[in-house]
Formats: C-alpha cells, structure tokens, sequence
C-alpha cells in the first residue's frame, strides 16, 4: 500500500524533467500528502499529443460511481488485477497517468511496534509512480471531479522488509509506453508494472509525526534513530 507521499520539487522543475506543455499549477510543496488531497499528476493528451500537469485528487472515483465516497477506498490499484477489477480495468486501459514523487512513507510493524520509514530515490531526484487517473461527472450539479490512484507492486529486496507493498515506479524509458504515447497491447503495459531496481531507492526510518496528515513539513523527512521513534 502507499497512503502517503512526497511531492516537495517545484512544479517547475516537474515541468521540465517530465516535459509537460501548458501553466503550471499553483501547488505548495507537500511533505505528507495524503488521500483526496489535489496533487500534481502528468497526463498525455491524444488531442494536443503533449503532456500536462494537472491537479487531480488522490482517489480515484470511476464514471459509475453514484457519488465521490469510493475515492478514499481507492487510492492504489493492486498490479496483479488492474486489468481486470471493475474500478481500474476502464482507466487502465484508456487513462494512464505518471505521479510525480520525491519519496514515500510506509509503516514497518515489529515487536507489536510500528516504525515509519521514509523510501526516496538513492540519488536524489523524483520517481515516477505509476498511476490511473478517471474522470467522474456529478448527477446532481454537473460539475466534473478529475481523479487519480497509484498502482502498487510486489516491493523489491531495499522495501520487502519494511512492508509487503510498494509503489510501482516507472523509469523515462517506459513512460511514452504508459501514458499512452505510443500503441501498446495489454501484455507490454503489465510487463512494465515490475518492482524497482533495489540500488535505485534508500531507506531511513523517520519520527512518528507523519502519521498525522496535519503535519506537512520538511521535518517529516529527517533521519531519526528506531529506537527514539518506535511505539
């Protein structure tokens, strides 16, 4: 699972590195983002054939939905059935997306303790999640709700002993692939959505202030020791 996430670079520099068209949103950076949050997500438009980055609310809620409520209930599509579940199977096929993402949080429990630790790329930089994104029009008023949800994997040697879960992160290669830029058949986007090469991402624990959505603030990326933060 991923219920929390960096997004701290300047979406000008997301810009660029992702090489999306278009303004770029007003969005303060996020240090704990958290579930029906509006985040920064790049999309691929067919009519313009160029990328964008738009904010999107971390959730995603499908075209058959009666009202938003399922969004919180799907913020990961599992790998193993994305093209198959009846929430994502539309989105996979049609709505891709790649979210930008400094880093991740996930929660080790041990010894009937639970340790935050932070995952960010070894080298610094962004990583790529893989993500679905739909769009939802409301019955009662029209107006339209733009939605997204991160794919999830099988996590590789550097996360498996800190859950058994991890992000699905897609490198520059495979993202005209993903987005839709070029034409893909249903088994060469599956084949993409493998765990991340281990020496690619480092891990440290973190304080237990993250687990508090009220809390977004560079802090919450600060090495500290287990033993001070556990419990």
């Amino acid at each position: 699972m991923c219920g929390r996430f960096v997004q701290k670079t300047p979406l000008g520099d997301i810009r660029v590195l992702f090489e999306t068209a278009g303004p770029v949103p007003n969005l303060a950076p996020r240090y704990n983002a958290a579930p029906t949050d509006n985040l920064a997500v790049v999309r691929f438009n067919l009519q313009t054939r160029s990328r964008a980055l738009d904010l999107l609310r971390w959730g995603l809620v499908p075209l058959w939905a009666k009202d938003p409520s399922v969004g919180p209930k799907a913020i990961n599509a599992r790998s193993e059935t994305i093209a198959t579940n009846h929430i994502f199977r539309e989105a996979f096929v049609r709505r891709r997306c790649l979210v930008p993402a400094d880093g991740f949080y996930e929660w080790q429990k041990r010894d009937g303790k639970t340790q935050p630790y932070a995952i960010v790329p070894a080298e610094g930089g962004v990583f790529a999640f893989a993500g679905l994104w739909e769009r939802w029009k409301n019955p009662q008023d029209g107006s339209i709700l733009r939605s997204f949800t991160i794919v999830t994997g099988t996590p590789n040697a550097t996360c498996a002993p800190i859950h058994d879960r991890m992000p699905v992160i897609l490198p520059p290669s495979a993202w005209p692939l993903w987005l839709g830029e070029v034409e893909a058949d249903r088994r060469e986007l599956l084949a993409l959505l493998r765990p991340y090469p281990d020496d690619l991402m480092r891990t440290f624990p973190v304080g237990v202030r993250v687990g508090n959505v009220k809390n977004d603030d560079p802090g919450l990326l600060e090495p500290v020791a287990e033993a001070a933060s556990a419990g």
